[in-house]
């Protein structure tokens, strides 16, 4: 197992992409903190995690919200252990012509994409640095490697999210802290099926047309998987990529290369 006696928070852990890092770490070994606003989906993960044989804790956290995040990771560490690996995956996500950008929805995103991902990443460091060893994977986007339109608070976040990763992995490098961003392509979670109508209006395409459209633009021919990205997280959380760092790893079908 990659990942055998490890403890791993993973925030948005509820549903969509972190829902299953928190199923694919627990089946690498790890004991999981499932952290999301919403208690009630965060539970369920867990239980399905102590289901198949797993070790898993359900907390609510709001990633803006230091107190909450410090309050979150304590209680990971007096229930679970030392912990050893970090996820930031918490996101919003919004898609409206710019002038249409409110400040509120700016706001927002920005204090849930990026705020959230400087409060976890303080809270990280803080309980790492004693034993000068963790990992620490934060969630940027293919949008955080090449801007697109309607998306402008969205690709500003994941855009700083490879900003402060590479800033982290530089600071924290000598203290045994390895800091990278994963940059994951079209997945359809919960979240792009709530903006798949302003997506095809964008564009000016039926629902029905948005998949197809979407798969023409990736060479691989196919949209992507949680499961793709999961096992990218599992990797980058191992030994196996103990040399790795710094990095922004696209995980697009080839999308984008860059």
């Amino acid at each position: 197992m990659m990942l055998q006696n490890r403890v791993a928070v993973v925030t948005g852990g509820g549903s969509g992409i972190g829902a299953e890092i928190c199923r694919t770490f627990a089946a690498e070994g790890a004991g999981v903190g499932v952290a999301d606003i919403r208690l009630e989906a965060a539970e369920e993960v867990a239980e399905q995690i102590r289901r198949a044989g797993g070790q898993a804790l359900a907390l609510a956290c709001d990633v803006a919200d230091r107190h909450l995040v410090e309050e979150m990771a304590d209680g990971v560490e007096r229930e679970l252990g030392p912990l050893a690996i970090w996820v930031n995956n918490a996101a919003v996500s919004y898609i409206l012509p710019f002038l249409e950008c409110t400040e509120e929805i700016w706001d927002r995103t920005l204090a849930i994409n990026l705020k959230g991902m400087f409060l976890g990443c303080q809270a990280a460091v803080r309980r790492m640095l004693p034993r000068r060893q963790g990992v620490i994977l934060n969630m940027s986007s293919q949008s955080g490697k090449v801007g697109n339109s309607h998306y402008a608070a969205y690709c500003a976040s994941k855009f700083g999210v490879i900003g402060l990763t590479q800033s982290l992995a530089v600071e924290f490098a000598a203290d045994g802290i390895r800091v990278n961003a994963i940059c994951p392509g079209v997945v359809f979670t919960g979240m792009w099926e709530r903006q798949l109508a302003d997506y095809a209006r964008k564009k000016g395409l039926r629902p029905e047309e948005v998949g197809p459209y979407l798969e023409s633009k990736i060479p691989l021919g196919r949209l992507g998987t949680t499961q793709d990205v999961a096992r990218t997280a599992a990797f980058l959380a191992s030994d196996d990529a103990k040399y790795i760092t710094g990095q922004a790893v696209n995980v697009s079908g080839g999308a984008v290369m860059r």
